[in-house]
């Protein structure tokens, strides 16, 4: 429950330091933060798994979300003006 407020309250943070930035950018960035969100409660998912197999696939998981986010926020950055 507490990971769901913080993802809540850091979207509505980056809602409003995103005033300055294009809808489009905006819209990036939220999505690469909950693509980051979703990649760090994969990696709490792996810390407490119960076998090495288990927590090798979670946190392979967590690090290709992570990636994702990365290549969201890359591309916003090569196609903004």
């Amino acid at each position: 429950m507490k990971k769901i407020a913080l993802v809540l309250a850091a979207t509505g943070l980056f809602a409003v330091a995103a005033c300055n930035r294009t809808p489009t950018e905006a819209a990036a960035d939220n999505v690469s933060d909950n693509l980051e969100a979703q990649a760090d409660n994969l990696q709490a998912q792996a810390d407490n798994a119960t076998t090495a197999n288990e927590a090798a696939a979670l946190t392979n998981a967590s690090e290709n979300v992570e990636n994702q986010a990365d290549a969201v926020e890359d591309h916003v950055e090569n196609t903004s003006m």
